[in-house]
C-alpha cells in the first residue's frame, strides 16, 4: 500500500468515526497512541473492509459488547448504529437474540442502556 493510499484509507477512517459517533458526549479520551491504533486497526483495517456492510459490522459489534456487558462501548456503538441507519427495533431483536445465548441479565442491562442512548439522540437537536 503507498503512503498515498494508507493517507487516504485513515482519512475515510477518521469520517466513518466521526460519522458513527456524532452527537457523542465527551468523555475521557483514550490515549494518543491508543487512539491512533484504533483508527488505524479497527476502522481503516476492519471496519472499511468490503467483506462486510457496514451495518454488519455495526451490528456484529454491538452484539458482542451485549454479551460481554461493556456498558460502556454499549453507548457509542448503540449511537453509531442510529448514525448508520439501523433502526431501534433491530437493536432490540439483536438484544432479544443476544439474552439466549449470553444471558438475560446482559441483556436486560443492554436494553436499558439502549433506551438512554435512544432518549439522549432524540432530545439533541
Amino acid at each position: 500500500m503507498s503512503t498515498d493510499q494508507s493517507a487516504e484509507q485513515l482519512a475515510a477512517a477518521r469520517q466513518l468515526a466521526a460519522r458513527m459517533f456524532a452527537g457523542a458526549p465527551g468523555g475521557t479520551p483514550m490515549h494518543a497512541g491508543l487512539a491512533e491504533n484504533t483508527m488505524t486497526h479497527v476502522y481503516r483495517d476492519v471496519w472499511l473492509d468490503p467483506a462486510l456492510e457496514l451495518t454488519q459490522r455495526s451490528l456484529i459489534t454491538c452484539a458482542v459488547l451485549v454479551a460481554t456487558g461493556r456498558e460502556a462501548e454499549q453507548r457509542f456503538h448503540f449511537r453509531g448504529a442510529r448514525n448508520l441507519g439501523i433502526d431501534r427495533e433491530t437493536l432490540e431483536a439483536m438484544i432479544t437474540h443476544v439474552a439466549y445465548y449470553a444471558g438475560f441479565p446482559v441483556a436486560v442491562s443492554a436494553s436499558r442502556t439502549l433506551a438512554e442512548v435512544w432518549a439522549e439522540m432524540d432530545a439533541q437537536p
